[in-house]
């Protein structure tokens, strides 16, 4: 009879592991182990209705998580007017979150670049993406600044289909076309690697459109 207890005892001390996995991207700061919870830094939403609007934001996540920082403060969601030219309640040029969440970012396609040519690169790479010259300037004003430790980095891209599994974004207003990008960034000290480069598909920025970058380190 003990025998036969054992693989349930088991198969209940890995469900209380996995729960606590996801447990852990809700309540605590997330620990050093990216493997079980990541911070997603600065992602910004912004928006191109061909009307004024008022519109309601969200992020879901489906797997555990939660929004650490915003700006507006996001509360449990976003309620905000937005002009034909993106301009949200007259103040903010997107919206801006930071969030925890399980790791289920992929690493098996990007990019391998060198600390002095990452400006070129991302605005080459987030052009090819699809996103404007505003999107652009404020990614490499933000970021290119910070990456100073390293001579090498490795560059995972994070396509929609992948954030959405860990972060939903709910509109109330549906869009024609969303695009949503972000980059997992990891240092490196090897000088070449090996690694297969993703396939862009050309995004359709016609009608009301929304674009969103953001890095996971």
């Amino acid at each position: 009879m003990e025998k036969s207890r054992i693989p349930v005892i088991i198969i209940f001390i890995f469900a209380v592991i996995n729960i606590f996995t996801i447990q852990s991207c809700k309540k605590d700061p997330p620990k050093p182990d990216r493997d079980t919870c990541t911070v997603d830094y600065k992602p910004n939403i912004y928006f191109f209705p061909e009307e004024n609007i008022q519109i309601d934001v969200k992020l879901n996540f489906p797997l555990g998580g939660e929004v650490i920082k915003s700006e507006p403060l996001y509360n449990d969601g976003w309620s905000v007017q937005i002009d034909t030219t993106g301009l949200i309640d007259n103040l903010y040029d997107f919206l801006f979150y930071e969030s925890k969440q399980p790791d289920v970012w992929q690493y098996e396609k990007g990019w391998h670049v060198k600390k002095e040519n990452l400006q070129v690169f991302f605005e080459s790479n987030l052009a090819e993406y699809g996103f404007g010259n505003k999107e652009i300037t404020d990614f490499i004003e933000y970021w290119i600044p910070i990456f100073t430790e390293s001579n090498y980095y490795m560059i995972y891209p994070q396509d929609k289909d992948i954030i959405d599994q860990a972060i939903e974004l709910l509109v109330s207003i549906k869009p024609d076309n969303i695009l949503r990008l972000h980059y997992v960034i990891k240092e490196t000290k090897e000088p070449e690697v090996e690694i297969t480069a993703p396939v862009i598909e050309e995004f359709n920025n016609e009608g009301f459109y929304i674009t969103e970058w953001g890095v996971i380190l």
